[in-house]
């Protein structure tokens, strides 16, 4: 019989998707590593030999993440209501994206700048700064207001949530496209 062949790779893998269920689910302080590893089968040793710590492995899962949110939707400092509807349909498609980044922010209130966030944020301000808009919001106020916007409904209270459930996903993406709309004109 050969001997097995490790792909690292395939478990680095492996390991960011247990990883990134686990944080969504239990945030930081909540995660661990023994269910990341039994998750993606490997052993908690390579875990901390690919990533250092669970803060690390955080880190990692937190910049794909974000990575994968530039790649998905697409920032137009022309088109904020387009952008908001864009946003909108991915944090209803993949809540785990808007969980993490809650947590993110939860607990990492001052924690370091992770480079992937400090790039996303100094390229929309940037293009916010250099767009023609017709505002009066600075472009750190009308970023925050329309990502505010466009994540709401993944945020509300268990209560106020099923109230809302009235509402259809196409008539909350409209209600946010069109607010971010009133927002610039």
């Amino acid at each position: 019989m050969p001997p097995r062949v490790r792909d690292a790779e395939a478990s680095r893998r492996r390991i960011l998707t247990a990883a990134t269920a686990e944080f969504a689910a239990h945030g930081i302080a909540g995660a661990r590593m023994d269910r990341v590893a039994a998750e993606a089968a490997s052993a908690k040793e390579r875990i901390y030999a690919y990533y250092g710590n669970k803060d690390a492995l955080f880190d990692a899962v937190f910049t794909e993440t974000i990575r994968q949110i530039l790649d998905t939707v697409h920032f137009d400092a022309t088109d904020l209501p387009g952008y908001a509807g864009r946003m909108f349909d991915y944090f209803t498609d993949h809540p785990d994206a808007q969980r993490l980044t809650t947590w993110y922010r939860l607990e990492r209130p001052a924690g370091h700048a992770l480079a992937a966030v400090v790039e996303a944020n100094r390229t929309r301000l940037d293009a916010l700064a250099t767009a023609a808009l017709t505002t009066d919001f600075s472009p750190v106020e009308l970023l925050t207001l329309v990502q505010a916007m466009a994540s709401a409904w993944g945020t509300m209270n268990p209560e106020f949530a099923e109230a809302a459930a009235t509402s259809d996903r196409q008539s909350r993406r409209r209600a946010v496209v069109e607010a971010v709309g009133r927002l610039v004109t």
